[in-house]
């Protein structure tokens, strides 16, 4: 399969999609996404596995790390580290995609005290020619005075930015044309990921996997949300899918891509 995604933004898979099949084969996996027509891909580093090697195999199938998706914890206890892995391979995007936080709710203070931490990380980053994206959850749109926790993170936010997960915005009861419509400014890459029609939103941060499906046969409205990236110029989209059908989903995926693009 070749990608034909010629418009702005550049299209890119999250590796996470792939989590079950880098545990069975590393370097098939990584043709496997050069096969499918990526350039572009995130996620994080693979446990067990050296810098080097893992560079290896995304140059040799001619893939580029666009953005490291690093934890809460790495970037608070060990941002040197994290800067000198993200330069390692060449990324641009550093992606903290988790808040820390009990049960189904987190309270304002720890919202707080993570978008102060994500200003100064942000600018610590930028520094070194990198920049600091924040990934939503959908636990971020619970309400906040008039608003949502979310408003407050985008208000906020100076040195850092947003990548928007579309399904995830979906799920915490928000609609996500709108909200990139809104918030322009603040969001530099967005993940596509479509929802099972009928799946009840909830803003826990939870749900079951098997409710990604196919991209545009769910009811997050993605061939609007894509044409609206690409007007915005939004860098980058990334594909992700969480089901247990990956490998038949993504093909598919691609081929709807491809349709409106």
């Amino acid at each position: 399969m070749s990608i034909n995604f010629s418009l702005r933004p550049q299209l890119g898979l999250q590796l996470y999609s792939l989590r079950s099949q880098f545990i069975k084969n590393i370097p098939r996996t990584f043709k496997r996404v050069r096969d499918w027509g990526f350039k572009y891909v995130e996620g994080s580093t693979i446990s067990g596995v050296s810098l080097e090697a893992q560079k290896k195999l995304l140059d040799k199938n001619g893939l580029e790390l666009i953005s490291l998706a690093v934890s809460y914890e790495e970037l608070l206890y060990n941002p040197n580290k994290v800067i000198e892995t993200a330069k390692y391979f060449e990324s641009k995007y550093v992606i903290v995609g988790w808040i820390p936080h009990d049960y189904n709710v987190i309270e304002f203070d720890k919202i707080k005290i993570a978008t102060d931490f994500f200003n100064k990380s942000g600018k610590l980053l930028e520094k070194e020619g990198l920049r600091l994206a924040y990934h939503t959850h959908g636990y971020e749109f619970q309400p906040y005075k008039n608003g949502t926790l979310f408003d407050y993170m985008v208000q906020m936010a100076k040195y850092f930015t947003f990548e928007i997960d579309v399904f995830w915005i979906k799920m915490g009861g928000e609609d996500p044309l709108l909200l990139l419509q809104k918030y322009s400014d603040k969001i530099s890459l967005l993940h596509l990921k479509d929802r099972k029609i009928g799946t009840k939103s909830n803003n826990s941060g939870q749900v079951d996997s098997d409710t990604n499906v196919v991209l545009g046969s769910g009811d997050v409205g993605v061939k609007e949300i894509v044409a609206e990236a690409i007007k915005l110029r939004i860098e980058y989209l990334f594909v992700e899918d969480e089901s247990q059908n990956v490998l038949t989903q993504i093909p598919k995926s691609l081929m709807y891509l491809q349709t409106i693009s």
